[in-house]
């Protein structure tokens, strides 16, 4: 299709629109006295370094029309740029600043990365791209941003100035942050699993399951995890830390291990079941040969919610003593430390997407070939 036979694509339009409005109306960043009082925020065009965005994305803006080759080297040129001249920017910044200043991402920087991101997602899917290719942009992307971070670029801002205060503690935290969602997922599905099977073979307990299960998923997880502190004490197993958190995070991943085994045991065609009845195999034997084998993808597809759902979780833990990420969001939020928060919700982001992206390529390992 010729350039001017092409539509204006209303998704491309609108992310295009809504990062030329965040270079022009929101702050890109905000400079503080120090790290927790209130400070001044800048627009881009207030700033030299950023003074260039609104016209970068009105490139951005021009390119919805043409090929998504072209689109997608526009969006990421746009991402790789943005991040490198804000890093640069709050280097400059800080220069005429006091010596306990600090320099902030604001609202305007968060909006135009996140319309970024979408377009490069966006354009991605337009071109129907493989999975290699689709983790050789995003893999290409991390490393940029690693490098960048590695030769100095971010250090001046006060989300970086934060973790080198709290390296230690943060990497303990992501650590335990990881053991206790994985070991959620993994309780989850030790348990969820075979209850999937059993009910799969009396349909009659499937209703009153699925109702108990979506029961536990309506109690709010701040309240879960305080109602399991007294019973866990009088067990003797500790009402604080990693008992109930791993209880808590265990009950609410049962549903979605339970939904998405039923689902992938109900994927395999009647008439494979029929043959395979007709072989004279047993109840068990059709189970593990042919409904388990087939139900495959979708188990993968649910253990992505499971992982996905316990990483962002494990967050609240925090609350009962047991560690992980959650304890920077928390801390920061009592001290009134933006900064704190940001540290630790970024983590617990990072996480779930790469969680979720390893679980989207074993669901398509998984999928049957052609």
């Amino acid at each position: 299709m010729r350039w001017t036979e092409r539509t204006w694509p209303l998704a491309l339009l609108a992310l295009g629109i809504a990062g030329l409005l965040a270079s022009l109306v929101l702050n890109a960043v905000v400079v503080a006295p120090n790290r927790l009082l209130t400070g001044h925020g800048y627009v881009s065009i207030a700033i030299p370094t950023l003074r260039w965005l609104p016209l970068a994305w009105l490139v951005v803006l021009a390119t919805s029309r043409l090929p998504a080759a072209a689109g997608l080297a526009a969006a990421m040129s746009v991402l790789s740029a943005l991040l490198l001249a804000t890093g640069l920017a709050a280097a400059g910044l800080l220069a005429a600043a006091g010596e306990h200043a600090r320099v902030q991402l604001g609202a305007g920087f968060w909006c135009m990365v996140t319309a970024a991101v979408l377009l490069v997602a966006d354009r991605l899917r337009e071109l129907k791209a493989r999975p290699y290719l689709r983790l050789a942009c995003w893999t290409g992307l991390a490393m940029l941003v690693v490098a960048m971070a590695a030769t100095g670029v971010f250090d001046r801002l006060s989300v970086v100035q934060e973790f080198a205060l709290q390296r230690t503690r943060f990497i303990t935290a992501v650590g335990q942050h990881l053991l206790l969602a994985f070991a959620a997922a993994a309780a989850a599905v030790a348990l969820g699993a075979p209850l999937a099977m059993a009910v799969a073979q009396r349909q009659g307990g499937r209703g009153a399951t699925l109702a108990v299960l979506n029961l536990v998923q309506t109690i709010p997880s701040m309240a879960l995890f305080a109602l399991l502190v007294a019973p866990l004490a009088w067990l003797g197993v500790g009402g604080t830390g990693n008992a109930p958190a791993l209880v808590a995070l265990t009950a609410y991943a049962l549903l979605p291990v339970v939904r998405y085994t039923l689902a992938g045991l109900a994927t395999a065609p009647p008439a494979a079941l029929d043959a395979a009845r007709g072989m004279g195999l047993q109840p068990w034997q059709v189970l593990t040969r042919v409904q388990l084998p087939l139900g495959l993808p979708v188990f993968a597809a649910g253990l992505r919610i499971v992982l996905v759902q316990s990483i962002g979780l494990a967050a609240v833990a925090a609350l009962v003593g047991a560690g992980g990420l959650g304890r920077f969001v928390f801390l920061g939020l009592g001290q009134g430390a933006n900064d704190l928060v940001m540290l630790g919700t970024l983590a617990i982001i990072v996480l779930a997407l790469a969680a979720d992206g390893a679980c989207r390529a074993l669901e398509r390992w998984m999928e049957p070939r052609a």
